[in-house]
């Protein structure tokens, strides 16, 4: 008859080998590698966190960087423009006592005091057109030219004598101004059709 372990005998020897000091090493050993894998797998987690996390604040600051240039560069157009623009609108200010003084002159004086008031005001449009001309503000271009949208502003047709007259300005009723490459003032004009 065979001999068959009681089921008792059996957790005898269980816990025989499992008591012997190789194999509480053998299970302390284990033990300490899945410890070791564990901590192991949190730090290659924890690692590719940060690289990611890295990789978008160095994203996040390039961009940064970037709009900052940006925004230099549009301060340094915009400041330039506003330097180079400055006597617009003190111009757009002058120019209707230009008008008047134009005007003014375009009455006939009979006696010699009006003549005299009638140089004097000659003399004052002339140091004022002068002005105007050193510092970038000048006429426009108006008779006997074709018209131009970007610098006249019609305010009347009439029918063209010939070929040559048709879309060209044949009588100006104000005069237009131009500062540097801008139209101020478009002239105010008839044009033949």
């Amino acid at each position: 008859m065979s001999k068959e372990k009681f089921p008792s005998e059996k957790n005898l020897d269980e816990k025989e080998t499992a008591s012997t000091p190789e194999a509480a090493k053998k299970k302390v050993t284990e033990d300490k590698e899945a410890k070791k894998d564990n901590h192991d797998e949190k730090l290659a987690k924890e690692i590719a966190d940060l690289k990611d996390k890295n990789k978008e604040l160095e994203d996040k600051y390039l961009r940064s960087e970037a709009e900052i240039q940006n925004m230099q560069n549009r301060y340094s157009k915009e400041r330039a423009q506003l330097i180079k623009y400055e006597s617009q609108s003190l111009a757009k200010d002058i120019l209707p006592a230009v008008d008047n003084l134009e005007r003014a002159l375009s009455v006939e004086a009979d006696d010699d005091v009006s003549k005299q008031l009638k140089k004097g005001v000659k003399m004052t449009l002339d140091s004022l057109t002068k002005a105007l001309k050193d510092h970038g503000i000048v006429e426009i271009e108006a008779e006997d030219v074709k018209f131009d949208p970007t610098l006249h502003q019609a305010v009347q047709t009439v029918v063209a004598e010939n070929d040559d007259q048709r879309d060209h300005v044949v009588q100006v009723l104000q005069k237009g101004y131009q500062y540097k490459d801008r139209t101020l003032r478009p002239a105010m004009v008839v044009v033949a059709q």
